[in-house]
């Protein structure tokens, strides 16, 4: 994608959590590109490496291999270019301090990932309609 405006970025290192939101999005008619960053590392590296996307929507898991989710939403949240970008985390974990630091870190919102899959679709099509449909983002600095 040419601007990366509908670009959705995945970060997730769980390959059937990969499949299941992706196969989410679709199932709900979301055809936004969707770039995969298997660890925390990947995705600074997609974000601020040489040719960095700008995405429209970060979907950031916290438990990742390599640089912790809640570091890579540091470094979002501390860099003018990625400052503003919506990101969602979207995680397994029910820790009530991963709630509280993500917000603390400036998290746009909080998702804990259903177990079932129907309600697991359910959530990523919600979410999807919002951040990709209604969501209006900031304007590219």
């Amino acid at each position: 994608m040419a601007d990366g405006l509908r670009l959705i970025l995945l970060v997730e290192d769980d390959p059937d959590h990969e499949l299941l939101t992706i196969r989410a999005l679709k199932k709900s008619n979301i055809a936004n590109e969707v770039r995969v960053a298997h660890d925390g590392a990947e995705a600074l590296d997609l974000l601020f490496g040489d040719n960095p996307i700008q995405p429209q929507v970060i979907l950031l898991d916290l438990k990742l291999p390599k640089v912790e989710g809640l570091e890579v939403l540091r470094r979002i949240r501390e860099n003018e270019r990625t400052r503003m970008l919506p990101v969602v985390v979207l995680t397994s974990s029910d820790e009530e301090r991963d709630l509280i630091r993500s917000y603390q870190i400036g998290v746009n919102s909080y998702i804990r990932k259903p177990v079932n899959f129907n309600d697991f679709a359910e959530a990523t099509r919600q979410l999807g309609m919002y951040w990709l449909v209604l969501n209006e983002c900031p304007p590219k600095s």
